[in-house]
């Protein structure tokens, strides 16, 4: 089945062969398999299931969750003339009701819907009518990691689409996932059933993506300081709040940048418009909760920027893998500070999650922080947390300018000290001011002024004392209790460095001249990992008068069309004519990302493009 698999790839879709696992995975399918794939994003999880279903008899039914996205992927799939159409509560009466005409008469090789209305009578009643003349091809489950309870995109109805399997268990399934720990990995499996499934996983590496982490000093600066690096790019900015996300969109407009917000406390429209303009216009920087980004195609996100901690280090790979989706450079950067933790332990301990929920939640916590504080390669940290080992990349923070580390078992035993002495029952900032000899009023109000740690600690300022609490917490020698406002208290782990039984070696805090050094070093890496991601031909036209015309058309037909530049063609294709400067159909079939479809659509067009016409 491999021939005419690779067939539709070319023929269809424009490409000249599968991309790792993935002509296996088709072949499965194809075969009447069930297939549990993990692969990264940009990684071409949507062919795995597009290609089996124009292969099977019948319609391959899709199942997302991203309501807002449904049409992008629609109009993709119809430009290269495959008959896809969605069913979602964005359509009216009319349309719902077309659209269900098309699927029972056989009109559609691809149907997505949300998982609320495929659970509903209605539309399973259409598909025991489909099954029953087997005009069913397959079950997709996009964003298999929304059945985890213990996950961060947590949906209750997708625990329901086991159903699928009790139901209609002669149909062929797939779920697909960009995120999955071990565990997360377990319960797809046991909620959906998939214990026969084939599983198939890919290097959960993005090359492609440098991972940038800063202490928090002056949020806003450093922000400024690192989007200067993207000046007309398009991006996105997490916050934790709705406020922050708001203050932040109107601080950067102000600043020149095109910024929109984007959060659940958005009225729907405005949450339409802003996606929509995010997705289809260049340049815009996207500040958003966590409420914006699961599934983004955008190909050309530039960067994916946190102003705050990630919960998990599965939510952080998620977010941060929605750039560079092209292949492309793309950076990943963060600033964060020892209240991150305070907070999301809050969060954690006041949430009406069960006690297990909640320590599987504190352990993911404390892993994040310990990703932060880590003087390993990032890249080798974040894999090894998905059971993949790797080597150094050279392609991060870490690894262009390797930080310092020293002997911090003294600070640390002052540190613990102080805790200790004051019962255990206060926060950073005031174990701070202790250390550093203040006699603030609260200081002098519980007598701590008196405290044989008063003043033991003048060695460190107060940004040097912070890093040296972030990383005990990181070590699980300390641990803050959300219960009492963020008070630190010694854990277990504390013992042996206390007793001097233990050596603590500690990443040195970036001084501002090194962090001026090492800017210089990640602009440089930068310039060689772009390098890397594009052909040399493709670098030579990034400015050509053909490129620009080219975009220039590819502008006016999406504007036509009502969808975003890249459903019409990526940017690397655009490039890739730029580069092979075709000059008949059949040459303009050589071109990656242009299938047969495109070439009658829009051939005669792109050959005059190249030839110098308009």
């Amino acid at each position: 089945m491999s021939a005419a698999a690779r067939e539709v790839l070319s023929r269809v879709f424009g490409y000249p062969a599968f991309r790792g696992q993935q002509e296996e995975i088709v072949d499965q399918l194809v075969a009447g398999g069930d297939a549990l794939v993990l692969m990264p994003t940009g990684g071409g999880k949507s062919l795995c299931y597009q290609i089996p279903a124009l292969l099977r008899s019948g319609v391959g039914v899709v199942v997302s969750p991203l309501i807002a996205l449904m049409q992008d992927q629609v109009d993709a799939l119809r430009q290269v003339g495959v008959r896809a159409a969605f069913l979602n509560s964005s359509l009216d009466y009319r349309a719902l009701a077309d659209t269900e005409r098309s699927l029972l008469a056989g009109e559609l090789d691809l149907v997505y819907v949300a998982p609320e209305r495929l659970l509903g009578e209605r539309f399973m009643g259409l598909l025991e009518q489909l099954v029953a003349r087997q005009r069913v091809a397959l079950f997709a489950i996009d964003e298999a990691h929304c059945v985890s309870q213990w996950g961060h995109d947590f949906r209750p109805e997708y625990i329901q689409l086991s159903e699928l399997h009790q139901r209609f268990p002669g149909v062929p399934r797939i779920a697909l996932t960009a995120t999955a720990d071990q565990l997360t990995r377990q319960e797809i499996i046991s909620r959906l059933h998939l214990e026969q499934a084939g599983l198939f996983v890919s290097s959960f590496d993005r090359p492609n993506i440098r991972y940038l982490i800063v202490e928090r000093d002056n949020p806003r600066k450093q922000l400024l300081a690192f989007l200067g690096r993207h000046r007309g790019e398009a991006g996105i900015v997490y916050c934790l709040s709705r406020r922050k996300v708001d203050e932040t969109a109107a601080w950067l407009l102000a600043q020149g940048i095109a910024a929109l917000p984007y959060h659940a406390g958005l009225g729907a429209g405005d949450r339409q418009r802003h996606q929509q303009s995010f997705l289809r216009d260049d340049g815009v920087v996207m500040v958003a909760t966590i409420a914006f980004g699961m599934g983004i195609d955008k190909p050309d996100v530039r960067f994916v920027a946190h102003l705050d901690l990630p919960k998990s280090i599965e939510a952080y790979y998620q977010e941060t893998g929605r750039g560079g989706r092209d292949g492309d450079a793309a950076e990943a950067w963060m600033t964060y500070g020892l209240n991150d933790v305070v907070i999301h332990r809050q969060m954690i301990e006041n949430s009406a999650a069960a006690s297990e929920q909640k320590r599987v939640e504190r352990q993911k916590l404390d892993s994040m922080l310990a990703y932060c504080e880590s003087a390993t390669c990032r890249r080798v940290v974040l894999l090894n947390y998905f059971g993949e080992d790797a080597l150094p990349c050279g392609n991060c923070d870490v690894c262009l300018d390797p930080p310092q580390v020293w002997d911090g078992t003294v600070a640390a035993q002052k540190v613990l000290s102080a805790a200790l002495r004051t019962g255990q029952r206060f926060g950073a900032g005031h174990l701070i001011d202790i250390l550093r000899g203040k006699a603030t009023d609260k200081v002098q109000q519980f007598g701590h002024d008196r405290l044989p740690t008063f003043g033991v600690g003048g060695e460190l300022d107060e940004m040097g004392w912070r890093s040296v609490l972030r990383q005990l917490l990181a070590a699980g020698i300390l641990e803050a209790d959300a219960a009492a406002y963020g008070a630190l208290k010694l854990t277990d782990g504390a013992r042996p460095v206390l007793r001097g039984e233990a050596a603590l070696m500690l990443r040195r805090r970036l001084e501002a001249a090194r962090s001026g050094a090492a800017r210089g070093s990640a602009a440089r890496g930068r310039s060689a990992v772009r390098a890397v991601a594009d052909a040399p031909s493709q670098r030579s036209q990034q400015q050509s008068p053909l490129v620009a015309r080219l975009r220039q058309w590819r502008s006016e037909k999406a504007r036509e069309q009502g969808v975003p530049a890249y459903v019409i063609l990526h940017d690397r294709t655009l490039l890739e004519i730029a580069a092979l400067l075709p000059d008949s159909p059949q040459a303009l079939l050589a071109v990656p990302g242009i299938g047969l479809a495109k070439v009658q659509r829009y051939g005669d067009e792109l050959l005059a493009l190249v030839a110098g016409g308009e």
